[in-house]
């Protein structure tokens, strides 16, 4: 808690510091997408998403190849705490939701699917976007597959396992204009996951990296990804690292309040 509190507060500090936006790519992501205030009609659909798993009280078994949350440590959890503590907040869905709006990737892939709140988001915004979601535990994917028939959410996919070997097999079979990376919050496992994934770049992907001030060893992983030769640019959110690969930018870091 203390890291991520003096984290915060360096950001805010590196976001008020920042001269203006003067890349016309990124100006257009903030003032067309970041900022976009207008409502969408997909924005009810997360939200009766999210309203039905929060009095979801069934109690399953976890079984977590990753950090997980801080606040749900028992091999035991319920639905509901699950969507709360560890899912993505309604806010962030809907601004994943304008993303992938904005990028309109026709492949999306998301590495850790949880009850698929954020897979949810991604979804319905578009549904001639193919999401493919990994998730290692397969009670939570059970029920994120459950969800997913009851709203009708029919492009998505979900490939059940560890993610050392699925995401090896994923990424052979396809393309994927968009990966979200939001499955193990640890420095190692976010570079290797983010290395294999290289190979499936191109010059409009787009990666997005959860929480990378969860922890010292994330916010490492995060600094070698900015740093890396093949990204371009780098947005930095404070829970989220957006990464490019656009060859006709200059290589720039941005630091942006959402």
């Amino acid at each position: 808690m203390i890291f991520r509190l003096k984290s915060y507060i360096k950001f805010l500090v590196k976001s008020i510091l920042q001269p203006g936006i003067h890349s016309p790519f990124i100006y257009g992501l903030v003032s067309q997408c970041f900022e976009d205030t207008s409502k969408k009609s997909w924005y009810s659909q997360i939200q009766n998403y999210r309203n039905s798993l929060l009095k979801n009280k069934t109690v399953i078994s976890i079984e977590d190849f990753g950090v997980g949350s801080k606040s749900l440590h028992k091999s035991k959890r319920r639905v509901s705490k699950i969507a709360k503590k560890a899912g993505i907040s309604l806010k962030r869905a809907q601004l994943l939701g304008r993303i992938i709006a904005y990028f309109n990737p026709k492949e999306v892939l998301e590495i850790g699917t949880s009850v698929g709140l954020a897979t949810s988001a991604m979804s319905c915004t578009n549904p001639s976007t193919n999401v493919t979601s990994l998730e290692g535990c397969e009670s939570t994917a059970n029920i994120a597959q459950e969800y997913f028939n009851k709203f009708d959410l029919n492009n998505i996919k979900i490939i059940t396992g560890n993610f050392d070997t699925t995401l090896t097999e994923v990424i052979k079979q396809n393309t994927f204009g968009l990966i979200y990376f939001d499955g193990n919050h640890q420095k190692e496992a976010t570079i290797r996951y983010f290395e294999q994934c290289l190979s499936n770049v191109h010059n409009d992907s787009v990666f997005i990296f959860d929480d990378i001030y969860w922890s010292k060893g994330m916010k490492e992983a995060w600094q070698y990804i900015r740093h890396h030769p093949k990204v371009v640019v780098t947005v930095d959110t404070f829970f989220w690292g957006i990464v490019f690969f656009r060859k006709e930018q200059v290589k720039e870091h941005f630091v942006i309040r959402t």
